[in-house]
């Protein structure tokens, strides 16, 4: 089985088939730490449509380089649906892409309360056509934890890019 990073480099090449458009992507990162980026730039090529990554681990890296309003970590916290989007959405904004994916979560061992446990994770997505979320709550250790978040970041990126393809129709 193809590598979801390779998936999502043939899924762009595609789309820019289909449409004469290359689409851009970029990442924010918090709970993975860069590790969406780095996989993603693992591809050949990946230079032609990824733009970069910001890691905003701190809240206050998150209000001031993403725009995550203070209002939304006070009501919500760092690890919520509310500050996926609007970190996916400040990172587009900033990084001047079509598609931006975050990620925020508790990957462990600490940090956990008993509304949020260990191994959740809201991943982001925001782009022209809108903005969406996904609620993960991973099983493993710290490591696992990111390495399935970061997985699933890419995998909800590859999903996004397979319906805008067959939203295109034939060329």
């Amino acid at each position: 089985m193809a590598q979801l990073e390779a998936e999502i480099a043939r899924l762009i090449r595609e789309y820019q088939a289909k449409t004469g458009k290359q689409l851009t992507i970029g990442t924010v990162e918090s709970a993975t730490g860069g590790r969406i980026a780095d996989r993603i730039t693992n591809v050949p090529g990946s230079s032609d449509y990824f733009k970069g990554s910001v890691v905003a681990y701190s809240n206050e890296a998150k209000a001031a380089l993403l725009g995550v309003k203070k209002a939304t970590l006070e009501n919500y916290g760092a690890v919520s649906e509310q500050t996926a989007r609007e970190m996916a959405r400040g990172g587009r904004k900033l990084l001047n892409v079509d598609v931006c994916v975050s990620d925020t979560g508790i990957a462990g061992p600490s940090g956990a309360s008993p509304e949020k446990p260990v191994g959740l994770f809201y991943l982001g997505l925001a782009a022209k056509d809108g903005r969406l979320s996904r609620k993960h709550v991973f099983q493993g250790n710290r490591e696992g934890n990111k390495r399935d978040a970061t997985e699933a970041a890419l995998d909800l990126l590859k999903q996004y890019l397979m319906e805008r393809i067959n939203a295109t129709g034939p060329r």
